[in-house]
């Protein structure tokens, strides 16, 4: 079913990358998703009025919003899709983050309101009057919402979406919340036990438990966060392949919304290599990322000393030496200046954020294991942060 809705109202569907498929994308979940939901509230809605009970009345409620959820979804997906401007030289793509938030953040009100009206049935209880119709709506409610959760998050994965995954989260929880509804409106009418407030008490716990999870995952890409490992290992393998190339350090990657991200690393070459053709490698390895992978890369060159063997020893050496501190410690840039009594070893040393060893402390120990290896060695050291998810950092110089 997925693939055949797909195929009709999306063009070039394996351009994933395409801003115009990626909205096509949206537009195909945000409208099922109205559709199906204002289906299920209609029929929720007249099972819950004519059995009288409150949990299947607030499913029904929980159907229109995420009815109302996928028309801010809808308008997220267009909004994005608009092109850049003077005021956003970057797009719109964030549309999309913020339209995810506001789906979350309508899954827990939902949840208060649900949690007030159980806690009132529960306090006064009210008769709930037995049907099969109100109990087949929900069967039928439980097969579409299990369709609409893989759904939205097939579509969410192809395309990188943010707002689907939470939307698939949410049918899921739709999943478990109307079985529940079901096996207690089956078991109050066997075991003639009232389960009706509980049970919608049990059920807006769910949710709101889910809405916080969901508000989480909506707001860390708009505070910044850590681009996936998968991409930056990806970033790294290319830049690597290619010849000539001895490392990569200090990648930084900026993401202003699916599929609008930027990057910018350093790229290790021969200082002894012709500066044209060092640049030449440059602007290839560029050109592929923007041309195969949609990716403006800017990429900074660091003319690295092959010839002289004292220096090429020494960053092997010294690169071995910090991960003896940290496995995830690097270093890169290294230098080594001569002086009258003694030799400045001159380099930078990456940390992972969170690193709990302050950067003082780092300094004296790497510095004291360099001092063991020659006491003629001096350290100039700068500290630095990685901003990606894992070190991508330069490789040993044969």
């Amino acid at each position: 079913m997925t693939e055949t809705l797909v195929r009709l109202f999306v063009k070039n569907s394996r351009d994933t990358t395409d801003p115009a498929v990626r909205t096509a994308y949206g537009n195909l979940a945000s409208w099922v998703g109205i559709f199906c939901n204002l289906l299920l509230c209609a029929g929720k809605f007249l099972a819950g009025t004519l059995s009288g009970s409150i949990s299947i009345a607030a499913d029904a409620v929980n159907n229109l919003s995420d009815a109302s959820s996928s028309v801010v979804s809808l308008i997220g997906f267009k909004l994005g899709a608009r092109p850049a401007d003077d005021e956003h030289p970057y797009g719109h793509a964030r549309f999309e983050y913020l339209a995810g938030l506001a789906v979350a953040v309508m899954v827990l009100v939902i949840g208060v309101e649900l949690l007030k009206s159980s806690v009132e049935k529960i306090l006064h209880p009210a008769p709930v009057t037995f049907s099969w119709v109100a109990m087949a709506v929900l069967a039928v409610s439980i097969a579409v919402k299990l369709w609409m959760s893989v759904f939205n998050r097939t579509v969410g994965k192809r395309i990188n979406s943010g707002s689907l995954i939470a939307t698939a989260a949410d049918s899921r929880n739709d999943v478990l919340t109307t079985s529940a509804v079901l096996i207690a409106s089956l078991i109050s009418h066997f075991a003639k036990v009232e389960l009706d407030g509980w049970m919608g008490a049990a059920v807006a716990l769910f949710i709101l438990y889910s809405g916080v999870g969901l508000v989480k995952d909506t707001i860390d890409p708009l505070l910044g966060l850590a681009p996936d490992p998968e991409l930056v290992q990806h970033i790294h393998d290319k830049i690597m392949s290619y010849p000539g190339v001895l490392g990569t350090h200090d990648l930084m990657v900026h993401d202003y919304g699916p599929g609008r991200q930027f990057a910018s690393v350093h790229v290790e070459l021969a200082a002894e290599d012709d500066v044209m053709a060092s640049h030449e490698l440059i602007d290839d390895i560029e050109r592929d990322f923007l041309k195969n992978d949609r990716l403006p890369v800017v990429i900074h060159f660091d003319p690295i000393v092959t010839s002289d063997a004292q220096v090429g020893d020494m960053r092997r050496w010294l690169a071995e030496a910090v991960r003896t501190i940290d496995p995830s410690l690097s270093i890169h840039d290294l230098r080594m200046v001569p002086g009258v009594n003694h030799i400045n070893i001159i380099f930078d040393c990456v940390t992972p954020p969170g690193f709990a060893m302050s950067s003082a402390r780092l300094k004296e120990a790497i510095a004291q294991l360099v001092s063991e290896k020659d006491p003629s060695y001096r350290c100039v050291i700068t500290v630095e942060t990685s901003f990606a998810a894992v070190p991508c950092a330069g490789e040993a110089v044969q």
